[in-house]
């Protein structure tokens, strides 16, 4: 059986991708595990132009090409699964490109209708039923509809990653589950008739529990994971407890994508310093992930 063929793309050229994408393709790890296949910038000469640290709508416009050429591959099947280095928010913008990120614009090339972000790691995986909003504007975004997409999504991608039977719960968006009404109505409008319609469809799902021991009961096992409101409350304890091993990936895209735990971090770039944890665990699970060459799933 030949080894998955993962389309690694470098992210946005004026940060730490490029350098990540070197370190993890040399790493031995990865070299047993897959085949690469990488047209995006990662050599000197192919960085010209692209000055480290520095924001530019170029830039942007070249992790936009990169993340295109990715997707085209593997709907084609010229390669098995996508592995993303971080591109940046603001270059997609000053490039006059609409979408916030990997996951809005992959959900757009694939023609796919919901998509959630996962974070994978060790001790805890997480879904986020919101992303990329202020947080002034996630009480509107959670709709039932969003919610139980993330919870839906959850529960049929969760096999892929060997856990059979699925145990969920849903983090309430208020402190204390908004204790009857007391500091916010949204969990007991919104939040617990959208878990307990997702449980009568056959989903084994809880809550809302209050997130601040939520997350440590998940990460103690009691959860396979959590699905939460909002982009922070499920991001702080994912870094906190697996900063460097966790992995991001596209839940609902007819393709396998995952990501890096982590920004373009403009501050080392050039530097040499950049750490590829996350993006060789990002490679290694895409490979797991990927339907190998003679049609198996792992």
């Amino acid at each position: 059986m030949s080894l998955p063929r993962i389309g690694l793309t470098a992210g946005d050229p004026a940060g730490i991708g490029p350098e990540i994408v070197r370190k993890a393709a040399a790493d031995p790890r990865v070299v047993a595990a897959c085949l690469f296949v990488n047209d995006a910038p990662t050599t000197e000469n192919e960085l010209r132009g692209f000055v480290p640290g520095q924001l530019s709508g170029a830039a942007g416009r070249a992790a936009y090409d990169a993340v295109v050429r990715a997707v085209d591959d593997a709907r084609a099947g010229r390669i098995d699964a996508i592995a993303t280095a971080p591109l940046c928010k603001e270059a997609l913008s000053l490039a006059g490109l609409p979408w916030k990120g990997h996951t809005d614009l992959l959900a757009h090339l694939c023609g796919a209708p919901r998509v959630a972000m996962m974070f994978h790691s060790p001790r805890l995986r997480v879904v986020l039923a919101t992303v990329h909003l202020a947080l002034a504007d996630v009480p509107r975004a959670l709709t039932p509809r969003a919610l139980a997409d993330a919870i839906e999504l959850t529960a049929e991608s969760l096999p892929r990653f060997g856990v059979r039977a699925p145990r969920l719960a849903v983090a309430a968006l208020n402190p204390h589950a908004g204790e009857h009404g007391l500091m916010g109505t949204e969990d007991d409008d919104v939040v617990r008739p959208t878990v307990e319609r997702c449980r009568a469809g056959g989903i084994d799902v809880v809550g809302p529990f209050p997130a601040d021991t939520l997350f440590v009961r998940a990460a103690r096992g009691a959860f396979d994971a959590v699905v939460a409101c909002y982009h922070d409350q499920g991001l702080i304890p994912v870094k906190l407890l697996g900063f460097g091993q966790s992995v991001n990936v596209t839940l609902g895209l007819p393709i396998v994508r995952t990501s890096v735990d982590h920004g373009t971090a403009f501050d080392i770039a050039g530097r040499g310093e950049a750490d590829p944890g996350s993006l060789i665990e990002a490679v290694l699970l895409a490979a797991r992930l990927a339907a190998p060459r003679d049609g198996d799933r792992p």
